[in-house]
């Protein structure tokens, strides 16, 4: 198996972000060689060249290039004509997933060449999340390629509170690809390597085995009776998928062009940098930054060894922005839970800030607090402005809560049992027991319990106790 570290593209250009100095941004020098020659399509057209006709008609286009590529013996199933006819009767969410996944095929289909895998399998996203690398689902799983969070631990995708790898477009890909290669050495097949990508290669091993003892085939088709729905249809989407592609004018379709080259170049970053900075200086939209750059959790990108992406075109305007950039590049740090129940609003306090934007920024729900080893991101004092987050905070940040609760104490009442007093205030017999080190459901009139409560709901229950007790 490959290493999953990701990839630094042949174009990929290095950048030294400075922070303590920032005047010597205007040092930085970038050559033209480093990055522009992404491509060997950039060339001129050569007639004297016997590949240049195909290179100038059907690969200069990256469907045709897809085309040229498919590997995975066609699905006879009665479900793709259903899947054909759903896609097909959806014009508007054809254009806009190939839309969006013109950003990201050139990069796909490079890495599957370079595996000599497939290219069908460069569809796959439209089938995951439709080519959004913000996609979540409910099961948990996240990104262009759906890793759940165990998955992409299996396959080296960091995930912390301020990054998540499997929505990085580079290292995700890698991953995908590197599992899927894993599936297809396991059952030599790359529909059941399909089948295995969604429901599990173990479940596929199981459907086999049966099979096996039935005397019966172990192709797709004749295990897809055990499979679940999603899965009996997860091989006959990719199947319609690659039919459109093959030939979208015979559906009535027609699909975005899309150059033969690389849409993003990689930049090397070694400073703290905000979101909002990095998309001024690359002249972007966030939005726009952020579809390159999903993987990033909060408002600043962190990490000596992290890695961005820009379109071609904004790369050199980043380059020069940068140098002519006379203020900080983060405006944010971070700030380590230690003390147990340290609530938001003494957090925000101490960085002269409020707790609305220490919980916005920090994904906080309302009504609950942070547990101790919580790192949230606060903004940046004056004294720190030179200094980054240190690389093992990022490395090892998680956010951990909790509802917010308080003390009290309330009376037990003559003929009172636990669970009346339980019932009451909406815990349970266990809760008591425990906020009260009891060994058993015995409680004395006249007594106090200690009960843990919302600090909204704090305030209609009788305190009962001296303040020493709290």
């Amino acid at each position: 198996m490959q290493s999953l570290k990701p990839k630094i593209l042949p174009f990929a250009i290095t950048l030294l972000l400075s922070l303590p100095h920032i005047s010597q941004a205007s040092d930085l020098s970038l050559p033209y060689s480093s990055w522009s020659q992404v491509s060997r399509l950039d060339k001129p057209y050569d007639p004297d060249n016997p590949i240049a006709e195909l290179m100038s008609t059907e690969e200069i286009d990256i469907w045709g290039r897809i085309r040229k590529g498919f590997g995975i013996p066609d699905l006879d199933n009665p479900l793709v004509k259903n899947q054909l006819d759903w896609y097909t009767s959806r014009p508007d969410y054809i254009e806009r997933t190939t839309n969006r996944a013109s950003l990201y095929l050139y990069h796909v289909v490079e890495e599957l060449e370079k595996r000599h895998m497939p290219t069908e399998l460069a569809l796959l996203p439209f089938i995951e999340s439709a080519f959004n690398p913000q996609a979540h689902s409910s099961a948990n799983a996240a990104g262009m390629w759906q890793f759940i969070p165990s998955t992409g631990r299996l396959f080296n995708l960091k995930q912390n509170a301020f990054m998540d790898e499997r929505r990085d477009v580079i290292a995700s890909t890698d991953a995908a690809l590197n599992y899927l290669q894993k599936l297809y050495d396991m059952f030599g097949d790359w529909q059941l390597a399909l089948a295995a990508y969604n429901w599990g290669e173990g479940s596929v091993q199981r459907a086999i085995n049966r099979n096996r003892a039935a005397g019966k085939p172990i192709d797709f088709n004749s295990l897809a009776s055990q499979m679940p729905e999603e899965t009996r249809n997860y091989v006959p989407k990719l199947q319609a998928v690659k039919d459109i592609i093959a030939n979208p004018g015979r559906y009535g379709l027609t699909l975005p062009k899309v150059d033969n080259q690389p849409y993003f170049v990689t930049i090397d970053k070694t400073h703290d940098i905000d979101i909002k900075v990095a998309a001024k200086l690359a002249e972007l939209s966030v939005d726009e930054f952020k579809a390159l750059n999903p993987q990033f959790n909060r408002p600043v990108i962190t990490g000596t060894d992290t890695q961005i992406l820009l379109p071609k075109s904004n790369a050199e305007k980043f380059k020069e922005n940068l140098a002519n950039w006379g203020h900080a590049l983060s405006s944010w740090t971070a700030h380590k839970v230690t003390a147990a129940r340290e609530r938001v609003e003494a957090i925000a306090k101490k960085f002269g800030t409020t707790a609305a934007l220490i919980r916005q920024v920090n994904h906080i729900p309302p009504g609950m607090q942070l547990k101790a080893g919580s790192v949230v991101l606060v903004p940046k004092p004056e004294a720190a402005a030179s200094k980054d987050i240190a690389q093992a905070m990022v490395d090892n940040a998680i956010i951990a809560v909790e509802p917010e609760v308080r003390t009290i104490y309330v009376k037990v009442l003559r003929h009172d049992t636990l669970g009346a007093i339980a019932m009451r205030h909406h815990v349970s017999v266990a809760q008591l027991k425990m906020w009260n080190h009891m060994h058993n459901d015995v409680v004395i009139a006249g007594h106090s319990l200690q009960i843990m409560v919302p600090y909204h709901s704090a305030g209609r229950h009788r305190v009962v106790a001296s303040r020493s007790r709290r």
